[in-house]
């Protein structure tokens, strides 16, 4: 099952094992059976400390338990985890083997408080670079917290239980039988809807701060390295993101960012999150912007308002909200969304194995969703308002190529079908002749490029039609002391490399703003 190269990788890391483990698998006659029975056997090889029994009695086939020796601590998986939740299986051996978690030593406090019986399901692919986030987060709690339950159930493997529970999207996580959420969730996030007080509690905190000097509202790869050139300067420096690592969360590989020949945004995005936790940074995760009102004086504060209540001054800030997925905005759209609707194929794209799908949206990432899709569903229907695919010629002349393919130029999407539960169709019309037309469906996948998160700066920074931050050369802004860097911005390309390299102008041109504002008057006009 493992190579000999990665076999080795996990045999080290297993000499962490402090607490002896056992993996009690529960296995039929079929083939994935047998696949994760080996895979156990030759994971359990690896270590003194850990051994395989297939006594296992759960209903669902494959699946294991990985069990701390007399105690009732462990972690669940139905199905083979492999792939991007590779890495999910490996903290799991590890954290129920007595190797402590790396997260923040407060928030573990959160989950061993935690009161309640909890029992956590999350259906996940194995393709999906959003689903191990959530499997690691609640691996941690079920760890930690006798009180929490979790097992994670590949959907690919389970396609009765993904259908009898209508999902359509991963990772999607129920509790206690309802479901609790869909999505990317980190282990801060679980815990605030658990904790009904710990985002009060929060805000009261976060409010109590000092003023910075420089605070950056946004994560991803423009937020991240600002706050790294800022920190370098050695002055006082926050971040504070909705997400930390924006999009690149989203993107599936990076093979175009200088010194990186081939990376995955998950990796990415953590690598800059450690980079930057190397400096004085104060990092608040999980919180939104909603306000910014600008200083009273060219030497005051800038005050920034969060979606908690919390308030944060600052001498300088750098506005780094990045951009997200642009929606139809069409009827049925968000009454659908996650039962059918999706804007993910990488992750959702095998819950879908054998069905009929849209893909809308004929440029780059439209097409190459179709190309993707088209290996695992039945058919693909590409929708492009334009007269013409607009993605690079190579990539037309492969979607072209493939069997299972439609393409719909000229058309324009309606509304999306559903039969209250779940997608059954779409809606569009043809814009040539005005004819209106429907398409039967099990699947929207939705491409159609991006929006900058800026609605809250309607009322204080210049933007353009689009929403997008207008900057000069220099970063700044229309508002002074307030800078603005990445894809949120007027920067022509959105691209990893051109929003970092955007974020450390910003620092850079916050740095100097701060220096000529602390210039007494009469010095300044000496100089």
């Amino acid at each position: 099952m493992l190579d000999a190269a990665l076999a080795n990788q996990l045999k080290s890391l297993l000499e962490n094992v402090t607490q002896p483990i056992e993996l009690v698998s529960s296995l039929g006659d079929a083939p994935k059976s047998v696949e994760l029975g080996e895979l156990l056997d030759q994971i359990a090889g690896l270590s003194d400390s850990v051994t395989h029994s297939r006594t296992g009695t759960d209903p669902r086939k494959p699946s294991f338990a990985i069990r701390r020796i007399g105690t009732d601590i462990e972690v669940q998986f139905a199905g083979i985890p492999l792939g991007h939740e590779f890495t999910s299986l490996v903290l799991a051996l590890l954290q129920v083997g007595g190797h402590p978690s790396k997260e923040d030593a407060a928030l573990l406090a959160q989950v061993r408080d935690l009161e309640g019986d909890f029992y956590f399901e999350t259906y996940f692919s194995l393709s999906c670079q959003n689903c191990p986030d959530v499997v690691q987060a609640l691996n941690v709690m079920s760890v930690l917290n006798a009180n929490v339950k979790h097992i994670a159930i590949d959907g690919a493997l389970f396609q009765d239980e993904v259908d009898d529970r209508g999902i359509m999207a991963v990772p999607s996580v129920f509790l206690n039988g309802e479901p609790f959420g869909s999505g990317r969730m980190t282990l801060e996030q679980i815990v605030g809807k658990l904790d009904t007080g710990s985002a009060e509690r929060t805000a009261t905190a976060i409010s109590e701060k000092d003023p910075f000097d420089v605070l950056v509202v946004g994560g991803g790869p423009a937020g991240a390295t600002a706050a790294l050139y800022a920190a370098r300067k050695g002055i006082r420096t926050g971040v504070v993101a909705e997400r930390f690592g924006g999009q690149t969360l989203d993107t599936m590989g990076i093979e175009n960012f200088a010194s990186v020949a081939y990376t995955e945004g998950p990796k990415f995005a953590a690598e800059l999150e450690n980079h930057v936790r190397q400096y004085d940074v104060d990092i608040m995760n999980v919180q939104n912007a909603t306000k910014l009102t600008p200083a009273a004086t060219p030497q005051g504060l800038v005050e920034v308002e969060l979606a908690s209540g919390a308030r944060l001054l600052s001498r300088s800030v750098i506005l780094s909200t990045g951009a997200r997925w642009r929606s139809m905005n069409v009827p049925g759209e968000s009454e659908y969304r996650n039962k059918g609707v999706t804007y993910c194929p990488h992750c959702d794209g095998p819950l879908f194995k054998g069905k009929r799908v849209a893909v809308i949206g004929g440029g780059n990432s439209g097409v190459e969703a179709a190309i993707d899709l088209a290996g695992i569903v039945a058919h693909v229907t590409i929708v492009e308002f334009d007269s013409h695919l607009r993605a690079d010629d190579v990539l037309q002349r492969k979607l072209r190529s493939l069997p299972n393919v439609d393409i719909l130029v000229s058309t324009l999407s309606t509304q999306v079908i559903g039969d209250g539960s779940k997608v059954t169709g779409l809606a569009y019309n043809d814009r040539t002749n005005d004819t209106a037309h429907t398409v039967d469906l099990d699947g929207v996948f939705v491409q159609i490029g991006l929006l900058p998160n800026t609605e809250f700066l309607s009322d204080t920074v210049d933007l353009t039609p689009r929403g997008e931050i207008i900057v000069d050369d220099h970063a700044r802004t229309s508002v002074p002391g307030v800078f603005a860097a990445g894809d949120c911005t007027t920067a022509p390309f959105k691209q990893i490399i051109v929003a970092a390299g955007s974020g450390a102008t910003a620092a850079l041109s916050a740095f100097d703003h701060l220096i000529r504002t602390s210039t007494p008057a009469e010095e300044a006009v000496s100089v």
